[in-house]
């Protein structure tokens, strides 16, 4: 609840810091509409459609990948996934999360509202390609961005970030059609309102996308030192990365509001959720040291 609490804060003030700065710069005497609505509609979209998205995570998890949660292990290797999982949230501090498996290419991820209410889910492509050591630490991975409380961090970034598109794309489409109307705010927006509000939305997008991903990629690294931390040696999750640099799979596997938490690695690009192998090889070794 304390992020939580801290998702509501951080976009209350980046409304209230977006407010001040209109107001100092006299933005609302140019635009033809009131800045004060625009704010309140700014909050809901950037606010709102995370926070739907984070409370809905786990039903869309299990819908999308058809995970299998294992509620009674009805196998050798089940019970394994659990007892190791559970092992696992003891030691990182967090409630035992939902555990499930669902086919695919070699990945796993985790998500949820709330570090206490966790799913944790691998593939069976990852079962079947690691050796049990290997799983573990990607299992701790997972544990790490739970306990981490990554899965509110990462909306809460992005409600902030959508906070930021929505706003400026349509103060500058308002300022924008107020100058080709010369100064007449009448009749609300006009042609350069949409079409510069559209064009800013993109880019503005774009922009907030390359930040979201670069967060993540550092999230990383850090479910990366909390495998090693958890585990209490780096060598499993370094052969597990290894082993994820011989297959093709990739972290466009996962639907797109997964792929923050996931494990396999995606291309090397601004927007990459996660950061080359080899360089989370590297730190990893470093952080042996």
């Amino acid at each position: 609840m304390q992020r939580i609490f801290l998702y509501v804060l951080t976009n209350l003030a980046v409304v209230t810091v977006l407010g001040v700065i209109a107001s100092i710069f006299g933005v609302g005497r140019y635009m033809g509409t009131n800045t004060a609505s625009l704010l309140v509609f700014s909050l809901v979209i950037g606010f709102g459609g995370s926070l739907i998205s984070l409370f809905m995570s786990k039903s869309i998890a299990k819908m999308s990948m058809r995970v299998h949660v294992i509620d009674t292990p009805s196998s050798a290797d089940e019970q394994w996934l659990v007892n190791t999982v559970r092992k696992l949230a003891d030691t990182a501090g967090v409630r035992m999360p939902e555990v499930g498996v669902y086919q695919g290419a070699p990945n796993a991820f985790a998500t949820g509202a709330f570090k206490n209410s966790a799913l944790v889910a691998v593939s069976t492509g990852l079962l079947q390609g690691m050796n049990r050591a290997e799983v573990e630490a990607v299992l701790a991975h997972e544990m790490s961005h739970v306990s981490n409380g990554d899965m509110v961090t990462m909306a809460l970034i992005q409600g902030v970030m959508n906070t930021f598109v929505v706003f400026l794309s349509r103060v500058i489409g308002s300022l924008v059609d107020g100058a080709m109307r010369r100064g007449n705010n009448g009749g609300g927006g006009g042609i350069g309102y949409w079409v510069t509000t559209m064009v800013l939305q993109v880019l503005f997008g774009f922009l907030a996308g390359m930040i979201v991903a670069w967060f993540s990629r550092w999230r990383e690294f850090r479910a990366d030192a909390g495998s090693a931390a958890l585990l209490g040696d780096p060598a499993p999750m370094i052969a597990a990365l290894r082993r994820l640099g011989g297959v093709p799979a990739t972290a466009n596997d996962m639907p797109q509001n997964l792929q923050v938490l996931g494990i396999a690695g995606g291309v090397q690009s601004l927007f990459a959720s996660h950061p080359p192998l080899e360089q989370r090889i590297a730190a990893l070794q470093a952080h042996g040291k």
